[in-house]
Parts: C-alpha cells; sequence; structure tokens
C-alpha cells in the first residue's frame, strides 16, 4: 500500500470521521449509489484473480509440444496463438468477425504470452503452466497436441483455478471422464471424427472390408480404436485387431509383420504426427500398402508433405482445417490470408484450432465483462454462437465440448494437384453437431467454479 494514501485522514477528528462514515453508508443505500455498485461487485480472489488484471496487461501461458512425436503441430500451435494475439491487441477487423465485442486488447488490456516447450511429455507440460500460473499470474493456459498433455494441463489448472483451452486433444477422455470446470477443448475428436468419417468409407471403399489398426499406447489411441470400431462395424466392416506401440516408437518392424499376416485388407493408422509419418512409410517398404488400402481416421494435415502424395493419394482422414476451405468460407480466408502473410505458408489445424481458441477466450471475456474466472467459465457456457472460419462454433455447457465443423479429406493423386501445397481434396465439410456424443455417454462430471 502507498504510504501518502494510508496516512490519508490523520488529524481528522472522531466525530468528523463517524459522519464520514454515516454519509457513506447512507449513501450506499440509495438505489444506484456507487458504494451499493462497488459492494455488488466485490469478488473473492479465484487462481490469479484480481492480482493478475491489476496492471494493464494480462498474460496468457502456452506449453506447447516444441520437441518429440508432435513436434511439428505444436510449432504450428505457435504461429497460431501469435497471430490471434498481434490481431487481439490491434483490434482487427479479422478477429472482431470472430469476437465482435473487441475493440484493442481485451477489455482494455494488452495480452501477453510466454512460450515452453511441453516436449510432448504431460510432467513437463505441468511443471511449465504451474511456473506460467505462479511467476506470471498467467489468466488463461493453452497449447497441447498429445491428450495425455491436455488432461494433464487441464487438471492442474483446474486445481489452480485457471482457465486451460486445449489445442489438439483427439481422446475421448478430455471431455468425457476427464473433464474438468476450467477446461475446454474445441476441437474434433475420437467420438466425432470415427462417426463421421466411418459412413464416408463405407460409400467410398466398400462395407465388406477387414481392418487391422496401428494404435499408439496412450488415451487418444485406445479412445480412437474404440471409437472407429464402434462406428465402422455399424458399417459392416468386420476388426481383424490392433497393434498397439509406445508414443514415439521408431522402429514399427515387429508391428507390421502381424500387420502383414493378418489377412486384412485395411490398415487404419491411428498413429498421429511423427509416429504417424515413421509407420506408414515402414508399412510402404513392408509392401502393405501395395496390399492393403490406408486409412487415417485423425489426420495430421502435416502427414501429406511428410510422407508425399505418392503414397497419400485416396487416402482418407478427419482432420480439424484444410487451406482449402477459403473458397468457400469468407473468414477461413481471413485467416488463410494472415496467416501466409506473417510466416510464408499456409496454416494447418493446429494453427487454426490455436486462433480460434484464443478469438474466443478474448470474446468468453469480453461476454463476461472481466477475467473472474468463474464469469468467463459462465460466458463460454451460455451456449453463445459466434462465426468462426468455418461456420457457427460453440461450447456445450455440460462437458465443455465445443461445436465446430470440420472436413473429410482425401490426398490427391500427384497428377492432380496444382502446387506442392494441394495435397488433399475435401469430401465433405461435417456438420460438427452432428457427431458430438450426446451427453453423458462419455461420463463428464464438471466441479466446482470455486
Amino acid at each position: 500500500m502507498d504510504d501518502k494514501k494510508s496516512n490519508r485522514g490523520v488529524g481528522m477528528d472522531r466525530r468528523a470521521m463517524l459522519k464520514m462514515g454515516a454519509g457513506t453508508a447512507a449513501a450506499a443505500m440509495l438505489p444506484g449509489a456507487p458504494g451499493l455498485a462497488l459492494a455488488a461487485d466485490e469478488k473473492k480472489p479465484v487462481g490469479n484473480y484480481p492480482a493478475g488484471v491489476e496492471g494493464d496487461s494480462v498474460f496468457v501461458g502456452l506449453p506447447l509440444d516444441l520437441t518429440g512425436p508432435y513436434s511439428a503441430e505444436g510449432a504450428d500451435e505457435r504461429k497460431g496463438y501469435e497471430l490471434a494475439i498481434e490481431q487481439i491487441n490491434a483490434g482487427a477487423e479479422q478477429i472482431k468477425k470472430i469476437s465482435p465485442l473487441t475493440k484493442k486488447g481485451i477489455l482494455g488490456k494488452t495480452v501477453k504470452f510466454g512460450v515452453a516447450d511441453a516436449e510432448t511429455k504431460p510432467n513437463t507440460a505441468v511443471q511449465a503452466a504451474s511456473r506460467f500460473i505462479h511467476d506470471n499470474k498467467a489468466m488463461m493456459i493453452s497449447g497441447s497436441v498429445s491428450s495425455a498433455v491436455a488432461i494433464a494441463l487441464q487438471k492442474v489448472c483446474d486445481r489452480e483455478k485457471t482457465i486451460y483451452l486445449a489445442a489438439i486433444s483427439g481422446s475421448n477422455e478430455t471431455t468425457g471422464v476427464d473433464c474438468q470446470r476450467y477446461g475446454f477443448r474445441l476441437c474434433h475428436f475420437a467420438y466425432s471424427a470415427s462417426k463421421a468419417i466411418a459412413p464416408v468409407l463405407a460409400k467410398n471403399l466398400g462395407k465388406d472390408r477387414k481392418a487391422i489398426y496401428l494404435v499408439p499406447d496412450y488415451t487418444y489411441g485406445h479412445t480412437t480404436y474404440d471409437s472407429m470400431v464402434e462406428f465402422t462395424e455399424k458399417q459392416g466392416w468386420k476388426t481383424v485387431g490392433e497393434q498397439v506401440h509406445p508414443l514415439g516408437a521408431k522402429d514399427y518392424s515387429s508391428y507390421l509383420i502381424n500387420i502383414a499376416n493378418s489377412n486384412a485388407d485395411t490398415l487404419v493408422v491411428v498413429a498421429y504426427g511423427a509416429d504417424a509419418a515413421n509407420s506408414i512409410k515402414q508399412a510402404k517398404q513392408f509392401g502393405i500398402l501395395d496390399k492393403m488400402a490406408l486409412v487415417v481416421p485423425y489426420m495430421a494435415p502435416f502427414l501429406g508433405e511428410e510422407v508425399g502424395p505418392e503414397i497419400m493419394q485416396g487416402v482418407y482422414g478427419a482432420t480439424g482445417f484444410w487451406w482449402t476451405l477459403q473458397d468457400k468460407y469468407p473468414i477461413a480466408k481471413d485467416f488463410v490470408e494472415a496467416f501466409e502473410k506473417k510466416f510464408g505458408g499456409k496454416p494447418h489445424d493446429s494453427a487454426y484450432i490455436a486462433y480460434l481458441q484464443t478469438a474466443l477466450w478474448a470474446d468468453a471475456c469480453e461476454r463476461a465483462g472481466g477475467f473472474y474466472p468463474p464469469d468467463v467459465i459462465k460466458a463460454y457456457e451460455k451456449g453463445e454462437k459466434r462465426q468462426g472460419p468455418v461456420g457457427e462454433v460453440y461450447f456445450r455447457a455440460e462437458d465443455h465440448q465445443g461445436i465446430i465443423n470440420f472436413p473429410i479429406v482425401r490426398g490427391k493423386k500427384p497428377g492432380d494437384m496444382k502446387s506442392k501445397e494441394d495435397l488433399f481434396d475435401i469430401v465433405e465439410v461435417v456438420d460438427g453437431a452432428n457427431v458430438v456424443p450426446e451427453l453423458g455417454v462419455l461420463g463428464c462430471k464438471l466441479g466446482a467454479y470455486a
């Protein structure tokens, strides 16, 4: 406290002070009096509130998977966050289309951020988030590619009463049994991707298929396998089996030998990021892809670049975003053009989700009229619909799952590509509201606000 301010009133006699107190109390009883408004607006400290918003800026902590098997996606996320924060601070028109109340900054405060490498490891991510929360008074934490990282981050953020926004997280459990009051996921995930792609596969590859799965051994892999089996078998497919491998594996030969001898006609690679690229390249070397159709149900667009169109042609996958959506959606065009101008390349789904999560956080804070965490959460939970780059987007109050549209893509033949970046055709744009599970199916039970 300022010493000069604390000594005001010294020399004032007791009677004068009592009169002042009585007058203030009386004024507070009048309708619309400032004293009454102040009392009504007083909020108990929660998380880093009010310390994190006392200055002219607000801090965001970004633990990102910059090394490890998901590093390409983590680096792309960083670009998405940077672009969104730059536009928010400038009050750019592109952001206002998503967050119409945004003027310059959020509620007049400049957004600052810090980045740490989560290494695709939950413990490293939690340590980084904890530093941001304790040292930087972060009011929001965001970032993930690994669902194990996302689940760990939202648990620590819920404990610290700091809002957490997952970037990419494909596991059903993120907004299922591991959901948290302070956590929000926007992207599509195992259940929604599988429900969306299964009828597309049946239509284009046939209903009489025998599938074997290559599955990373953690929550994303297991829940994606479960959901794909559920929805492809409803279409008539038969599941031959699964080969489970550790995250970050380098040699897939033992798994591929079993796959080659499985009598399957379809290889479903649930692996993601570098794991997907490495396993698919080795499957090609084993001659497996000459005999089996390849499906990547939860696909990172980087896969097309890393594996090449010769292998990826005709391969179906669900992804969060593909840049040619700009031909149909004006806000997608805004995003792609701004990203290209700043970074010199096309955005992927990882940058898109990071960008949109940040823009929608700004919108939630603006609608809440402040950064008080319970109020911001309740603003999300109102289910206010906003226009995103691919149509309407909003969050469900009951499990904090985002309702968002996303494309099913198919790899192009090399001869049909107009440029080296023209790797995929969009088969259809999925209405996100039609493919999320009914409430309660995945076991979400949200905790307290404070």
